[in-house]
């Protein structure tokens, strides 16, 4: 049976530990969702993302402007790493890959993105075609609400997707994001056409709510102290 003296400290110590957090400072650089690892790139994860997107090219064409440029050398996917990297320490955006948990597999990619500004971020994701059906957008999209809502504090989050793209479109529904409106002809598809994009949002008002709140998530800084 414990003391009281012992009772007291393991309140404090839990008290100090909660201060802490509240003290430490993101962006979130770890994400651990139920089933994923969602996590800042490093240089050495790009054959690993090499693989995943070389092994996807037809099928995410028509929905991923970039994928006109693929396959790219290892040396570009390095590049293109290091310069995210570099955005990701600097504050100016969150890119992220998705892995299994023990890391041996690229999922796919995802980010909080800033272009909506400094108190928003836009989601954005792809999963690799193997993957389709399992829930992992809807679980990336939910732990990604949670850390942008709850460590990053906005006021306001977004998904973005083109008209059209019927499996996207089911994410933001399910997590009760609210669909704003269909801004026509705002996204070059791969060919150069322009293409509709339809505009999902949620409020910091409305996560509390929300099934991204409820999200079984835990979040790490850069030097791997819990944040979440």
């Amino acid at each position: 049976m414990l003391g009281p003296i012992w009772v007291l400290y393991l309140m404090s110590s839990t008290a100090s530990q909660q201060a802490d957090r509240q003290q430490i400072q993101g962006p979130a650089y770890r994400i651990l969702s139920a089933r994923l690892c969602i996590r800042c790139w490093d240089p050495k994860d790009a054959g690993l993302l090499k693989a995943a997107i070389d092994a996807n090219i037809d099928y995410l064409r028509p929905w991923a402007p970039w994928v006109t440029k693929e396959p790219e050398p290892l040396e570009n996917r390095i590049a293109w790493i290091r310069k995210y990297r570099a955005k990701f320490d600097l504050g100016e955006d969150f890119v992220y890959g998705i892995f299994n948990p023990d890391e041996t597999e690229v999922i796919g990619g995802t980010g909080l993105h800033t272009r909506q500004g400094a108190e928003a971020r836009e989601i954005g994701y792809w999963i690799q075609e193997k993957h389709n059906g399992k829930g992992y957008a809807t679980e990336v999209s939910a732990a990604l609400t949670k850390v942008a809502f709850e460590v990053d504090k906005v006021k306001r989050m977004h998904i973005h997707i083109v008209a059209g793209n019927t499996r996207s479109v089911r994410i933001p529904e399910k997590l009760g994001f609210v669909y704003e409106g269909t801004l026509r002809k705002r996204l070059p598809d791969p060919s150069g056409e322009l293409q509709d994009m339809m505009v999902w949002t949620m409020l910091s008002e409305e996560y509390p709510n929300s099934i991204p709140a409820k999200a079984d998530v835990k979040a790490f800084d850069v030097i791997g102290r819990q944040i979440l």
